[in-house]
């Protein structure tokens, strides 16, 4: 009688942890590919960064506003019984000047 429900929290306590990690290496990939737009890298070199870290298949867009650099990473986790929760990161930074720019 007892199997079942355990068998049950094991499955639901695996879930929250793909979720987890899932959410935690979007943020990594965030926040690295952000810390590259800011230093003026190129568009292909910051989207590379953050899809070489973020969950496979995710979604990854950079650009800039102003003077910020802005990243997000969105991936879906897919969960037993067919569910799927999508988790997301967004990661803003200063554009640093160049180095004409200095005072």
């Amino acid at each position: 009688m007892a199997l079942p429900a355990v068998v049950l929290v094991l499955g639901m306590v695996v879930a929250v942890a793909q979720v987890g990690v899932a959410q935690v290496r979007c943020v990594d990939a965030a926040r690295a590919a952000v810390r590259l737009a800011a230093r003026g890298e190129s568009g292909g070199a910051v989207v590379s960064r953050a899809a070489s870290i973020a969950p496979a298949g995710a979604a990854v867009s950079a650009g800039s506003s102003g003077g910020e650099a802005v990243v997000e990473v969105r991936a879906a986790v897919a969960l037993p019984l067919g569910w799927r929760v999508d988790v997301a990161s967004r990661a803003v930074a200063d554009v640093e000047p160049a180095t004409g720019e200095l005072p």
